[in-house]
């Protein structure tokens, strides 16, 4: 029976991690030679991997329950920072195309959480403006439990730890949209990976 490879530096093995958890390239991204340092890289990895994946089955959960499809629910939600965006600029915003865009606002209006406007600074341009009291009535209930939690669980950080946690997610909002931009555009050929079959013709 043949014996097992050795496990290779920084593999999760090493790290003392499961051996269905993937080998993960953050370690040495974030980590340095320090045993502990590299632990903690293991965690911030996984921790973020959990949270991303909890946050995508609450965004489609919730597009559920107010009976939207999740883009939608999330064009919906970027909409609510400015209260009304062009087409063009929500298209920027998401990384979908403007044909995509209008799709999503014909949706949108349709139910009733937006209505299409002439900008009354320029005419000749159209926004979406958000109807914040259809979006009061029937999506803030749906998140508005998991908000008080979250009041409650910040509750227990001092202000500095909550500027820095803030600062985290201004930094990882910038690192998250630069390859949501990457992913919406054109594929890199080097970067597509290679199909098995055709290697072993």
């Amino acid at each position: 029976m043949s014996e097992e490879p050795p496990a290779r530096s920084g593999s999760a093995a090493e790290h003392g991690m499961n051996e269905h958890d993937w080998d993960m390239p953050w370690i040495d991204a974030i980590g340095s030679a320090d045993p502990e340092r590299q632990r903690l890289a293991a965690a911030f990895g996984e921790g973020f991997r959990k949270t991303s994946s909890l946050m995508q089955l609450l965004g489609q959960a919730a597009a559920d329950r107010i009976g939207l499809n999740a883009t939608d629910l999330n064009c919906l939600n970027i909409l609510s920072f400015t209260g009304q965006m062009t087409a063009g600029e929500l298209a920027k915003a998401t990384g979908l195309t403007t044909a995509s865009i209008t799709g999503v606002a014909d949706r949108l209006e349709e139910a009733g959480y937006v209505r299409r406007e002439r900008d009354p600074k320029d005419r000749r341009r159209v926004v979406i403006r958000l109807v914040l009291e259809k979006a009061l009535q029937n999506v803030a209930p749906v998140f508005l439990p998991m908000v008080r939690d979250w009041q409650e669980m910040t509750s227990g950080y001092t202000d500095d730890e909550l500027r820095l946690i803030v600062d985290f997610y201004s930094r990882m909002a910038e690192v998250i949209r630069e390859h949501l931009f990457r992913l919406r555009g054109p594929a890199d050929p080097a970067a597509t990976p290679a199909d098995p079959a055709s290697s072993n013709g």
